[in-house]
């Protein structure tokens, strides 16, 4: 079965959650160095496949 692919709309929403998750306080999950803002960090855990958000369809 192969694994459907997200949406633009989907992709936004999962950074767009993480990101406030993580100006709430949530411990990053990559190693963050200099003056990173949530929504770069938020960016960089959803190009690893690290963020911890699934999408119900």
């Amino acid at each position: 079965m192969e694994t459907p692919t997200l949406s633009k709309y989907e992709m936004a929403r999962l950074i767009g959650a993480r990101s406030l998750q993580l100006s709430f306080g949530a411990p990053p999950l990559l190693e963050v160095t200099g003056n990173t803002t949530c929504m770069q960090i938020a960016f960089r855990e959803f190009e690893a496949g690290i963020i911890p958000l699934v999408v119900l369809r």
